[in-house]
């Protein structure tokens, strides 16, 4: 039989594909040119960046959640991950412009029919389109089982009534996943389905938007559905089967949130390392005294070993493995609360200045405490790992 040669193999195992480390170095390239000198303007304006949208899409960046006969690279959950955490380095809000163009268009890609597939994703593989994912109640966060949204069938169409919260991409999406009950005698698991929605529809309107901590150039808030009618063939997978929807789509998409975590992580790790060998104290670089020092080599020892859990779950989803669910709830937890900690650590580096906006370490914690929150608490991740123990 053949043996593999062991050195090479295990070279291979822990080392990402040149092609990937390729394109990784073009996004950090665009990242740190084109979205770190808009980053502290997004924020302070809560802008959101259609300039920014517009080079994404001329780079072809949107292509990246697709497979190729959609329009887009093929390469993948993990490809898809180092670029996030590339962007999100210098600005998370901006990584949110990938991060949605997945988490709109996964409940079609895992959960659609070919016909499906082929009217959607291309326009969003380019760009032209962008997508919502609209789950979340004003009562409804953590318990889909709370959802009021309803849908009742009416000949060939759908009727859609309710109010969803805390949805990204209010007023910029094309199309909204929509999750509605349409049998709440039968409970939450099966009774709820989920269904496209065009924002051009008669009935649509957008709410409130909210006046956020972080991540203020994405715009979050309420989408209000007043009996819009869509045709029967909007509904997405079987009825009854939302909740699956649901939940498949997270799956995937948590790992968005995970390399959002580490890009900020780092990001905050890179800029109080650099800043404690400028900064002079008592006639020496900070970065000279242990103090400091013991500081930065946690921060980037969490933030490594963040990574690793993370690229390790996006390849178990890659390869469909059976615990992949699990393992992209483990990479969302440990790296939200990474990014959370180190955060704080890199402005108690930077002392005063990390507490004031001259500086992007604020701006870095306040994008960060998100990243435990949404797409699932960090308190719901652990029992879906543990459930899955």
């Amino acid at each position: 039989m053949d043996v593999m040669n062991p050195s090479q193999s295990a070279a291979d195992l822990y080392a990402i594909p040149q092609e990937f480390a390729d394109l990784r170095d073009t996004i950090r390239q665009i990242a740190q040119e084109k979205v770190a000198p808009r980053a502290a303007e997004i924020d302070e304006k809560a802008e959101y960046p259609h300039d920014l949208r517009a080079l994404f899409a001329k780079q072809g960046l949107f292509g990246l959640p697709f497979e190729p006969e959609y329009g887009g690279t093929g390469t993948g959950s993990l490809m898809l991950a180092i670029a996030i955490e590339e962007i999100s380095k210098a600005c998370a809000s901006t990584a949110l412009l990938l991060m949605i163009q997945e988490l709109g268009t996964l409940p079609i890609r895992l959960f659609g029919t070919e016909e499906q597939k082929q009217r959607w994703l291309p326009k969003c593989a380019t760009g032209e389109w962008t997508p919502a994912f609209a789950l979340s109640e004003p009562e409804a966060g953590s318990d889909p089982g709370g959802m009021i949204t309803r849908a009742t069938r009416d000949g060939d169409e759908w009727v859609i009534s309710g109010t969803k919260n805390w949805i990204t991409n209010l007023g910029i999406a094309d199309f909204y996943i929509v999750f509605a009950v349409t049998d709440r005698e039968v409970g939450h698991s099966k009774g709820i389905s989920a269904f496209v929605v065009e924002a051009d529809r008669p009935g649509f309107s957008v709410g409130k938007l909210e006046d956020k901590l972080g991540i203020r150039g994405s715009p979050t808030g309420q989408p209000i559905f007043d009996d819009v009618r869509i045709p029967a063939d909007h509904l997405l997978g079987a009825e009854g089967g939302g909740f699956k929807v649901a939940m498949g789509t997270l799956d995937y998409s948590r790992l968005g949130v995970a390399a959002q975590a580490v890009g900020i992580a780092q990001g905050a790790t890179d800029y109080a390392a650099a800043y404690a060998k400028e900064r002079q104290q008592f006639g020496k670089p900070i970065s000279a005294f242990q103090g400091i020092q013991f500081k930065l080599a946690d921060m980037e020892t969490q933030t490594a070993a963040a990574r690793e859990l993370l690229y390790k779950a996006c390849a178990k989803i890659d390869r469909g493995e059976p615990d992949s669910g699990k393992y992209s709830s483990m990479a969302k937890l440990f790296a939200s609360d990474v990014a959370m900690a180190v955060t704080v650590e890199a402005i108690q580096v930077l002392g005063g200045y990390g507490y004031v906006k001259d500086y992007p370490v604020e701006r870095m914690m306040r994008d960060a405490k998100i990243t435990q929150i949404y797409e699932g608490t960090n308190e719901i991740q652990r029992l879906v790992i543990a459930r899955a123990m």
